[in-house]
């Protein structure tokens, strides 16, 4: 029998802002690149701030290539998931989250998860696995380093 493989990454920090602080950060796609610990997001359109499930914003990756970010998950300064996908295609079974826990007025844990259970596609796999984290600390920390500035 083989080694099963861990297809649910994730990682978790406190930062020493309010909730809903941090959560504006997550929730405005045009905030994203400034955070994004993999280095893989270019830019977003301003003005697409996520208020919903349902939504869809687009994001420009370092590639060149464009996402549509479809919000599967959506609780206002508290939680906030998306499954990317090439345009006009649906997503093709990986998502990414955040969760936020209040730990009082200034003080927030998040958790970022990166879930690839439903992943299908091959030629993304190898990009999935890669996806440690290491790499959701990544962007947690630089997430911490601009809710806590000023």
């Amino acid at each position: 029998m083989g080694v099963e493989e861990t297809r649910v990454v994730s990682a978790r920090v406190e930062i020493a802002a309010p909730a809903a602080r941090v959560f504006e950060l997550i929730a405005d796609p045009a905030a994203q690149p400034r955070w994004d610990g993999n280095d893989n997001l270019a830019r977003s359109e301003p003005g697409r701030r996520v208020r919903r499930v349902g939504e869809v914003f687009t994001t420009q990756l370092t590639n060149g290539q464009l996402r549509e970010n479809h919000v599967v998950d959506f609780v206002e300064g508290a939680r906030l998931a998306w499954r990317p996908a090439e345009p006009g295609l649906a997503p093709p079974g990986h998502e990414w989250s955040f969760e936020l826990a209040a730990l009082g007025p200034e003080r927030t844990l998040v958790t970022h998860t990166y879930d690839w259970r439903d992943l299908t596609d091959e030629t993304r796999l190898a990009r999935a696995r890669a996806t440690t984290p290491e790499r959701l600390l990544a962007s947690l920390e630089r997430l911490r380093a601009l809710a806590e500035g000023p």
